[in-house]
């Protein structure tokens, strides 16, 4: 029974998916993640989700929606963030640059975890478009997500939601990997992903909900700040954890041959 046990957990090879998400520093790079999210991506959504044709509510409502908030703490998180009209008057088009330009290094930082959860070099400064193409797709990926939640209702939105969430995340590892890894290989990290963005939302809707509403009373719009945070910490180690739980499945379970090109 122990050898049994013992080839079973051989097979799993859970050991190697721990010690590859220690060499990746895994819980250091959701929070590298979440603070590049607030400081450089945030702000980019807000004079993004300001210009919406369709008035859908502002980067606030899509942020509570990626939450799952609803009722009472949706609005805590809309009074902290400005309201999209006085967005749109203080904005320049050299600030809309500029936040572009912080935006990409987002993406940068994002294409770097892959290339480290792949074992790939670094790509070349000058693939600095895939980043901004990268980015562009994100906020279009983010916006559609919103237009479904008054569009859609019930099965429908979560069946639309996941296809293309699935979608979003495996072309994205594609995308800024520059195709050096077959989209075979890629498939079962945007699944793993996928599900746990799921399973994200629902803890947010169970934990987030009313923490959200606590913290504004207790430490004002700080709290709500740092709750937005540490669901930004999750989304983070969701997007890395799941690409890197997709390469541990290709390596033990899947297929070897991650290297090849398409």
């Amino acid at each position: 029974m122990r050898r049994g046990l013992h080839r079973a957990w051989e097979w799993i090879a859970v050991d190697a998916l721990l010690r590859r998400g220690r060499q990746l520093e895994l819980l250091h790079r959701a929070m590298g993640f979440a603070t590049l999210a607030l400081v450089t991506l945030a702000p980019l959504l807000i004079v993004v989700a300001a210009f919406d044709p369709l008035v859908r509510g502002g980067f606030a409502s899509w942020l509570a929606d990626g939450m799952g908030l609803s009722g009472q703490s949706a609005h805590v998180l809309t009074d902290v963030f400005s309201p999209p009209r006085e967005v749109v008057g203080t904005t320049s088009a050299w600030s809309v640059l500029m936040l572009a330009v912080f935006g990409v290094s987002f993406g940068g930082s994002v294409q770097n975890g892959y290339e480290r959860i792949w074992n790939l070099a670094a790509g070349p400064w000058h693939r600095v478009w895939r980043q901004a193409t990268w980015l562009v797709v994100l906020m279009a990926y983010l916006y559609q997500e919103v237009l479904t939640k008054t569009a859609m209702h019930g099965p429908g939105r979560i069946v639309v939601s996941t296809v293309t969430a699935m979608l979003f995340f495996w072309w994205g590892q594609r995308f800024l990997l520059g195709g050096q890894v077959r989209w075979r290989d890629l498939l079962p990290g945007a699944v793993a992903t996928t599900l746990g963005l799921i399973g994200l939302r629902a803890f947010s809707i169970l934990v987030f909900t009313p923490l959200i509403v606590t913290n504004a009373l207790s430490y004002g719009a700080v709290g709500t700040v740092l709750v937005v945070e540490s669901w930004l910490i999750g989304v983070g180690f969701v997007v890395y954890g799941g690409a890197l739980l997709g390469r541990w499945f290709c390596e033990h379970h899947w297929t070897p041959s991650h290297d090849e090109e398409a």
